[in-house]
């Protein structure tokens, strides 16, 4: 009996070493399912460098033609700039859902399937700094051929410069609504 214990023992404390030897995250393996452009870790970076400058920010908000304007601080960059982040087609199910366009410095993602969100994202680039980015969303829902709600979004971002986003929703039951903020850099 003492034998079939201890057996036991060893059994169940070699199956939880291999288990935790197979959970170590394999950092070849998540390079490899980056196959375009890292947005999101790009506006992470940018998120994280405006935290540590400060920067004063004039900031322009316009709902539906309603103007509001001032000079603004962002307290937190990375949902100033969620937005651009969550745009990014890092995904290893999307992986031959976009057809990929260089040339002189260009970079274009276009997305082949119209129900993905992200349709388009254009980089212009000088050897490796960004100089901008511009990505189009693009969500659309319906019952049947009747359409529920449909939104638009461009957003653009200049390094050191500005940022501008551009949203247009329409509801079927609210009508259209239309969003655009701009903040520049001072």
């Amino acid at each position: 009996m003492y034998w079939c214990k201890r057996y036991l023992a060893t059994v169940i404390g070699l199956s939880a070493l291999l288990y935790l030897a197979s959970c170590k995250k394999d950092s070849s393996a998540a390079k490899d399912t980056m196959k375009f452009f890292d947005l999101k870790g790009y506006f992470e970076s940018e998120a994280a460098r405006l935290s540590k400058q400060n920067p004063d920010i004039d900031k322009t908000a316009i709902y539906n033609h309603q103007t509001e304007e001032q000079k603004v601080h962002i307290a937190n960059w990375k949902s100033e700039l969620s937005m651009f982040s969550e745009s990014d087609i890092n995904k290893p199910a999307w992986r031959l859902s976009y057809d990929v366009q260089s040339s002189e410095g260009f970079i274009t993602y276009k997305a082949k399937d119209p129900a993905l969100k992200t349709q388009d994202i254009t980089i212009k680039k000088d050897g490796d700094k960004v100089r901008w980015i511009l990505i189009i969303n693009h969500t659309r829902s319906a019952i049947f051929t009747k359409t529920l709600s449909e939104t638009v979004e461009k957003l653009s971002y200049f390094p050191d410069s500005l940022y501008h986003v551009q949203k247009k929703q329409y509801t079927r039951f609210l009508g259209i609504n239309t969003y655009n903020v701009t903040g520049k850099f001072n």
